[in-house]
């Protein structure tokens, strides 16, 4: 296929932002081959009625750049008009074929959803990310942070998500859900990721975060005491956290604090 002159143009510039690198080092990373054929059987193929079935590489590959950018389904669509780096990831010349719609991309989110695909998904890059050597899986960091979610009853159902739940941090009080989370810790890659809802403590989910070939865990002061419940006896893993010690009365009206490092030297 012919280049176009804003492509030529983008390919010959110099200097790489870091939008550039971070496409680029996605790209790499992702084995798009595995996830498509993962994803075909469940894909529809336009049987020649209605409108045509949009290309599953393109609307995976806009579906994946919308998760990294935290962008949503008609934030996804401006960015691709906006900009030559997600156009050239995404593998779309606009020139001759339009973007696809909001409801396009909102109706292949809701085809993974329903046939549990992200988490194959999830598994694939992961796997992937393994074979080339990226997970040092010696070490595990453990965290958890709340996801809102919309507390008004005023929906069809007259109530609110029964999965989520009120939960308090500090002095405010949060409706939603709670994403815990376990990432190597050596590249911050992310190999784990559970959901619950918001009023879950953090320490319930500490032993569900690890892949099981770390000898070392690391915590915020949330996981204080994770070592001594029942499902981590038996686990051959020294947990280490973070705990905030209290303020010395020369900082108090500072509000200063220091922080030390906690450690659970324990080995199975």
């Amino acid at each position: 296929m012919q280049s176009s002159f804003s492509e030529l143009e983008y390919a010959t510039k110099k200097k790489q932002n870091r939008r550039d690198r971070f496409l680029t080092e996605i790209e790499a990373i992702t084995p798009w081959s595995a996830l498509i054929t993962t994803i075909t059987p469940y894909y529809p193929i336009n049987d020649g009625r209605g409108r045509p079935t949009t290309d599953l590489e393109l609307i995976l590959r806009m579906y994946i750049a919308q998760q990294c950018f935290g962008l949503s389904d008609e934030g996804i669509g401006d960015a691709l008009y906006d900009s030559q780096a997600i156009r050239r990831f995404v593998g779309i010349d606009l020139g001759r074929q339009s973007a696809p719609d909001a409801t396009t991309l909102l109706k292949f989110r809701h085809l993974l959803e329903a046939r549990q695909l992200t988490a194959a998904i999830f598994s694939s890059i992961n796997a992937h990310l393994a074979e080339q050597g990226l997970f040092m899986r010696a070490g595990t960091i453990v965290d958890a942070t709340l996801i809102a979610a919309p507390p008004s009853i005023k929906n069809r159902e007259g109530k609110r998500d029964g999965e989520m739940h009120q939960s308090k941090k500090g002095n405010q009080w949060h409706f939603g859900m709670k994403a815990h989370i376990g990432a190597d810790a050596d590249s911050g890659l992310v190999h784990t990721v559970a959901g619950t809802a918001g009023n879950a403590s953090d320490i319930t989910q500490a032993q569900a975060l690890l892949h099981g070939e770390e000898t070392d865990a690391f915590g915020d002061a949330g996981y204080q005491g994770v070592e001594k419940r029942e499902e981590n006896l038996e686990t051959p893993v020294s947990w280490h956290w973070l705990r905030t010690a209290k303020l010395r009365p020369e900082n108090r009206k500072r509000g200063k604090s220091t922080r030390k490092i906690g450690k659970n030297a324990r080995c199975a």
